[in-house]
């Protein structure tokens, strides 16, 4: 009971002799407690976790015929398992893909600290670069090594930044991943997890394929329409050159147009040829016509037209050919009537001759138009040959201009079946890839949510401990102190240590003042801490 006791005094001496000291570092420890959650920098804990489930295998056989099959079986995710999607999500490369995304849409960047705005910035920007570009190359290319050139590593700076801030791990005795990012920014840290979960899956996918990524075929599928376009554009430049919509109908057109000119052209070249016979029977015989006697008043052509089968005769020429030979009858009779020289037989001579001028005449009219329809069917003809040979050389430009598209036809139906299958396999790529994410194994079980508190620093968890590590400090130092300090406190400790008996006790010791100032105000607070 003494041994406790004493103890007890002991403890309270060692209190009461060194609360000075205590009550100071108590004092500083509690300032510096107070002011630490306003200078520690706050983090916040973004959490999502990703469930890692069991692969399915069919053990169905899919050219059996049987109605039965037998249960899919299923193969639980191995410790091996886990520890490759945790690689994967923890892999530098899937977190600087994830933040130079974030980088390029405007979304993430990281406001320097105190000490970076104060030493380290300054420190790279008039040391760092400096130093590099007027010591460090010029000396390694004395010595004939590669110059390190300036980068800019910001982005392996945050990679590495990001990496460090990541917890990432299995929880104990189950499939599920626990992925905790600590970062100042709530927003942004959001943003980042689930950008990084969203990459995740993706590039888990791309590892697990072994067929063509979907970007192949829709790059293959994006030239072959370039060229597909390329192709129509010269096929229509092509169309509007010759001025045709379809060449093989147009042709067909003229074909049958030229057959039908050429028939016409037949015709008129029949008729011609024996318009021209006729028009120099003719033409002989109104020559032999004037140098015929008085009494032959026949011409061997009655000028009768053929129309629709019906022959009508030139009733001028019949009436002068009547009228000549009723007088060359009439004359024939009076010759062996009168004399030669008689007044009757001449004046008939002078009917006949006058009436055989006038029937020349109207032949020769005749003739003459003859002539005339020869010209127009020599002309007509002239104009068909011309239109026929338009038209053949219209046809040859289209057979030319038909070769062409036929080539171009060729090329384009050769590229929209080429386009069609990539078109096709860039669809069931798609499709693939939704089914392959419908039965992909991995989850995100957890998607992450924006924080409302931060995680650090927690000041009900700072004050109330740091008051105590202080109060357990100072008592410790009291404690150091009294443990190097020799003096004697007490006067048994002068009969313990010496063996002397103690006569007399002085106390030295001086009353303090008490405080002067007002209880609980600023200057009393400072004047007890003084003391």
């Amino acid at each position: 009971m003494n041994r406790m006791e004493n103890y007890l005094r002991e403890f309270l001496r060692v209190l009461f002799a060194n609360r000075r000291l205590i009550k100071r570092v108590f004092l500083v420890f509690a300032a510096i407690t107070l002011l630490l959650p306003l200078a520690l920098k706050q983090s916040f804990d973004i959490t999502a976790e990703v469930i890692v489930q069991s692969k399915k295998l069919p053990q169905t056989d899919p050219s059996s015929m049987g109605l039965v099959s037998d249960p899919d079986r299923f193969i639980p995710s191995t410790l091996t398992d886990m520890e490759t999607e945790i690689n994967i999500l923890r892999s530098l490369t899937l977190i600087r893909q994830t933040i130079a995304e974030l980088r390029d849409e405007g979304g993430y960047r990281i406001k320097p600290g105190i000490l970076d705005r104060l030493l380290f910035s300054p420190l790279k920007h008039y040391i760092g670069d400096p130093l590099r570009i007027h010591a460090i190359n010029p000396a390694r290319a004395l010595f004939g090594l590669e110059i390190d050139p300036v980068r800019d590593t910001t982005l392996d700076v945050w990679t590495a930044q990001a990496s460090e801030d990541m917890d990432i791990d299995t929880l104990a005795g189950s499939n599920v991943i626990s992925v905790v990012y600590h970062s100042p920014d709530p927003a942004q840290g959001t943003r980042f997890v689930e950008r990084l979960l969203t990459n995740y899956l993706k590039n888990r996918l791309t590892l697990q394929s072994n067929d063509q990524p979907q970007s192949f075929y829709e790059q293959k599928k994006t030239q072959y329409k370039a060229r597909l376009d390329d192709l129509e554009g010269q096929r229509q430049s092509l169309l509007t050159s010759i001025q045709a919509s379809d060449p093989k109908e147009e042709i067909i057109f003229r074909l049958n147009a030229i057959n039908t000119e050429e028939q016409t052209l037949n015709i008129y070249r029949d008729r011609a040829l024996e318009s021209k016979r006729w028009l120099a029977y003719l033409e002989k015989q109104l020559a032999s016509a004037r140098k015929a006697e008085l009494t032959d008043y026949s011409f061997p052509f009655s000028f009768a037209n053929t129309v629709d089968n019906v022959a009508f005769e030139d009733r001028e020429i019949k009436r002068l050919g009547e009228q000549l030979t009723e007088l060359v009858s009439r004359y024939g009779k009076a010759i062996e009537t009168y004399q030669a020289d008689s007044l009757p037989i001449m004046e008939l001579s002078a009917q006949i001759g006058h009436t055989r001028v006038q029937f020349l005449k109207v032949v020769e009219n005749r003739i003459r138009e003859r002539g005339s329809d020869l010209d127009i069917i020599n002309s007509v003809i002239a104009q068909k040959s011309a239109r026929v040979d338009e038209y053949k050389t219209r046809v040859r430009q289209l057979q030319e201009a038909q070769g062409k598209l036929s080539q171009i036809d060729t090329e384009i139906e050769a590229l929209r079946r080429a386009f069609f299958t990539y078109t096709q396999r860039y669809e069931e790529s798609r499709g693939q890839d939704m089914i392959d994410a419908a039965l992909s194994n991995a989850r995100v079980l957890s998607h992450p949510y924006e924080p409302t508190e931060a995680a650090f620093p927690r000041p009900l968890q700072i004050i109330p401990l740091g008051l105590l590590t202080g109060l357990l400090l100072a008592i410790a130092l009291s404690y150091v102190r009294e443990f190097f300090d020799h003096r004697f406190k007490y006067p048994l400790q002068v009969q313990q240590h010496l063996g002397l008996p103690v006569l007399m006790v002085i106390n030295a010791a001086r009353e303090t003042a008490g405080n002067p100032h007002r209880r609980w105000g600023w200057k009393w607070f400072w004047h007890w801490a003084r003391q």
